[in-house]
């Protein structure tokens, strides 16, 4: 799949609003057939566009083959007017106020270099922001992930003692 259209994006966003949503309440959220849901969600799930159910997007799929870190030196007390032009632009995936030489790190993703040159042109033609530095991903190394996090932190006590001490959850007697 070389691109998304306007109708693959307003299915991944009626998905990622209403996540357990049927094909019949997808159609209707975004006006088109059911049929044409089916098909368009399959078509997307076979190139690797749909990996999940929250939905989890692969950029890479979706024809967005660069990514990169950006630090962003800002001038003192420009917080707020800098995370409203990243938010502006659409190739800004996420932010982060961080401490140290940098003030903010951001996330960019872009089809090709010189589209991730351009929106780095954009971002940092605001006067709020003093110096950028990017640093381009090579490779995923980690995925995204929350899991292994919060089983780190769960609580014990719940009705399902298996999952808990990692054995089978076959019924004990």
């Amino acid at each position: 799949m070389s691109g998304l259209d306007e109708l693959d994006v307003a299915l991944l966003n009626a998905l990622q609003g209403h996540p357990r949503a049927g094909h019949l309440e997808l159609s209707r959220l975004t006006g088109v057939a059911r049929a044409t849901v089916q098909s368009r969600i399959e078509k997307m799930e076979s190139a690797g566009v749909i990996t999940g159910y929250g939905p989890d997007i692969d950029l890479h799929a979706a024809g967005y083959t660069v990514q990169a870190f950006v630090t962003l030196e800002i001038a003192q007390g420009a917080l707020h007017e800098v995370r409203d032009v990243l938010e502006r632009h659409p190739a800004v995936l996420d932010a982060f106020a961080t401490t140290g030489t940098g003030d903010v790190l951001c996330r960019m993703a872009a089809r090709n270099q010189e589209e991730l040159q351009e929106a780095l042109l954009e971002v940092t033609r605001s006067p709020h922001i003093a110096r950028s530095t990017s640093v381009v991903v090579l490779s995923t190394v980690v995925e995204p992930r929350t899991l292994p996090l919060l089983a780190t932190h769960a609580r014990g006590g719940g009705r399902a003692p298996a999952y808990r001490d990692g054995k089978s959850s076959r019924r004990q007697g």
